[in-house]
């Protein structure tokens, strides 16, 4: 390490740090002081300081808040690490204790994923963590990762290709699609064939026509490596595209078309909705769930992470 490095160093405080990770998080200095307990002055000055520090605007004002610059999306993980690594240094270590801990736990999943673990989840947390909670929120891919990266989630559930430095993954569970039709359809009764599969209306969960112009765009090599491909309409009757697996399985049970969903999630449907649960006439789309955290130490994540496999078990 050089003199320059050391001096910089010197420069730098905890305090600026956790600035720099509010304004990158939420994107407005009257926010960033209200959350720290500052004045706006205060956001301003260490600003100010952060600018001179890393030689980088770091942030736009822009009509709807503050702009990260791409200096300052660059920094954000590294600072994550840092503000982290600070405080499992300060913080006396005390063992995570689900019956007292009031921690709120943070997932991101598909609302599948949800679905189908939510009731055995909520009981874990009744018995044995009746003061702490759980949410969840419905982001997936990439986003998930980058959002665990900035500490504003703790545990991510979903189909993910390569891991980013600075997270860890395990295998939660596999899963293939089935096709869920209604008890007493009147065409299909425990088994399809190809034929009847392609002339009977479909609902399919997907988005054929993209996102809308003020939405994130959709990687469709991403979404189809994750959750594989819709049939084209010219070669399977389609009814409906609709967003959720259990919106799906409702039309399903509730109409004679044809869906298609997580054989899981149908297992866990077909008793309460009256769903058959029958074998595609061709190989099923295979599904690896995968639960994806910070690579760092954390007693209460790994009691969260024990809990989310018992729900799936």
């Amino acid at each position: 390490m050089n003199e320059f490095d050391n001096l910089q160093i010197r420069r730098v405080d905890g305090g600026l740090l956790l600035i720099f990770q509010q304004l990158l998080k939420r994107g407005r200095a009257s926010e960033v002081a209200q959350h720290l307990g500052l004045s706006p002055s205060a956001i301003s000055h260490a600003l100010v300081r952060l600018r001179d520090i890393f030689g980088d605007p770091l942030f736009i004002r822009r009509s709807h808040g503050l702009e990260p610059t791409r200096k300052a999306i660059e920094l954000g993980p590294k600072v994550e690490a840092m503000i982290t690594l600070i405080g499992a240094t300060v913080t006396p270590e005390t063992a995570f204790d689900p019956g007292r801990t009031r921690r709120r736990f943070s997932l991101a999943c598909p609302d599948n994923i949800a679905t189908l673990i939510g009731d055995r989840l909520v009981e874990s947390f009744r018995k044995e963590a009746p003061r702490a909670t759980f949410m969840t929120r419905p982001v997936m891919y990439g986003r998930a990762l980058a959002a665990i990266q900035r500490g504003e989630i703790d545990v991510a559930l979903g189909a993910f290709g390569e891991m980013p430095p600075g997270l860890n993954a395990s295998l939660l569970y596999e899963d293939t699609y089935c096709v869920i039709v209604r008890q007493g359809h009147p065409v299909i009764q425990g088994s399809i064939d190809p034929l009847t599969y392609g002339l009977t209306g479909h609902v399919f969960v997907g988005n054929p026509e993209g996102a809308l112009a003020d939405e994130p765009p959709i990687d469709r090599e991403e979404e189809a490596a994750t959750y594989g491909t819709m049939p084209s309409p010219k070669l399977v009757r389609t009814h409906a595209y609709v967003t959720q697996w259990e919106t799906a399985a409702l039309m399903a049970a509730r109409s004679d078309v044809i869906a298609e969903c997580p054989r899981r999630l149908a297992q866990r449907l077909a008793g309460p909705l009256g769903l058959q649960v029958i074998d595609p006439p061709f190989e099923p789309f295979r599904i690896i769930v995968r639960a994806v955290r910070r690579d760092t130490p954390d007693d209460g994540v790994d009691w969260f992470l024990e809990k989310l496999a018992e729900a799936v078990a």
